[in-house]
């Protein structure tokens, strides 16, 4: 994909990234540190986390396919250097998203298992400990850690590309109007 509706690509695909990666995140913070927000969040969550990680090529994709049809000035290279940065964010929120989820789900399936008396040679093994407060606690730090860098990074990759489009590119004085405007 190059352009859409005569622009750039990358010009409409990096609102999606800026929005819905600190939205993941975000997202990820409170369904592991928040019970009830984990009930509620946690699953879709895990599918947005995902998606995430899925348009982040395509729009750095998109982003290279402009850059080599613009000037080349410092600030465009080093848009385009951050540009690629955001998938090493990206893919930790995704990973630990489907964390939470998944330990969500055995949580479920336990609960399940302990309400059943019948279910007692059928219990399922679960592989993240989903009644350890320690697994939680160790899950929590990572995911505001994850969501830390994921937010400064889109930051600097935001701040970076708002540089290299607009600086220079404005006057600070308004331009005079006609008398129909």
């Amino acid at each position: 994909m190059t352009t859409v509706n005569g622009l750039p690509a990358h010009v409409l695909l990096v609102h999606a990234i800026v929005v819905l990666l600190p939205l993941a995140a975000l997202l990820l913070v409170l369904s592991a540190l928040w019970p009830a927000a984990r009930a509620k969040l946690a699953g879709p969550n895990a599918i947005l986390a995902v998606l995430v990680v899925i348009l982040v090529p395509i729009t750095t994709d998109a982003g290279e396919w402009l850059e080599r049809r613009v000037a080349s000035t410092p600030a465009v290279r080093t848009h385009t250097e951050l540009g690629d940065t955001a998938l090493w964010v990206a893919i930790p929120v995704a990973i630990l998203a489907l964390l939470v989820w998944w330990r969500r789900r055995e949580s479920l399936a336990s609960q399940a298992a302990d309400t059943d008396s019948s279910a007692v040679a059928t219990r399922r093994r679960t592989f993240l400990a989903p009644a350890s407060t320690a697994v939680t606690v160790v899950l929590s730090v990572l995911a505001v850690v994850a969501a830390g860098a994921a937010f400064y990074d889109i930051y600097r990759i935001g701040d970076s590309g708002a540089q290299a489009s607009w600086q220079n590119q404005f006057s600070a004085t308004p331009t005079p109007r006609g008398a129909g405007h």
